[in-house]
């Protein structure tokens, strides 16, 4: 039974932090105006999470590898 309340409360404030985000995505879009400049030629290239992840990983294990953490 106590679990259960623990579980709805957390549902509850999960629920409640999404809508608040939501609603600050929807004024926030408001507020922004209606005409969009153009892009610029040279745009920056969107950044690819993946990616970067792997290269996080592959820097670290150098790091540790420079350190001689592994024999």
């Amino acid at each position: 039974m106590e679990n259960n309340k623990k579980v709805a409360a957390a549902m509850a404030g999960v629920m409640n932090y999404i809508t608040t985000e939501e609603e600050a995505i929807c004024i926030q879009s408001m507020a922004t105006p209606a005409v969009t400049p153009s892009p610029a030629p040279f745009a920056a290239a969107p950044v690819k999470l993946w990616g970067a992840s792997g290269r996080q990983a592959q820097m670290q294990m150098r790091n540790l590898m420079q350190m001689r953490t592994f024999r």
